[in-house]
């Protein structure tokens, strides 16, 4: 089992800046990949980034890329959304994953956090 808890959501205005950060407990940490997925009201899940175990290869949605980096810190056994130029659209509830698959790393595994707010206001 893992467990995750994301924080750092708030309340930003476009063009704002937001970091979002995933606390795992897994003993397995730093040995797996890392994801964030959103979901906006009415709409499906998407995926947003995601990160090798070793950090060494990193994947965004083309929504977001340029403006968020995906990093991670396994001594802390924490991963961030560093979130720039942030647009209404990114409105949602922002969601971390532990072992998410795929060539990009883009298809979410079971374990995920409770979420996170983040609501940017035009």
């Amino acid at each position: 089992q893992v467990q995750l808890v994301e924080s750092g959501g708030g309340l930003v205005q476009a063009g704002g800046s937001l970091r979002l950060s995933c606390a795992a407990s897994g003993r397995s940490f730093s040995s797996i990949a890392m994801g964030w997925f959103r979901r906006a009201s009415g709409k499906e899940r998407e995926f947003v980034a995601s990160i090798s175990w070793n950090g060494g290869s990193t994947y965004y949605a083309e929504s977001v890329k340029g403006r968020f980096t995906i990093s991670r810190d396994n001594a802390k056994n924490t991963v961030y959304l560093q979130m720039n130029s942030l647009k209404p659209s990114d409105t949602a509830v922002y969601y971390c994953n532990a072992n998410p698959s795929g060539p990009r790393l883009q298809f979410p595994n079971k374990y995920w956090g409770q979420g996170t707010q983040v609501t940017v206001s035009s």
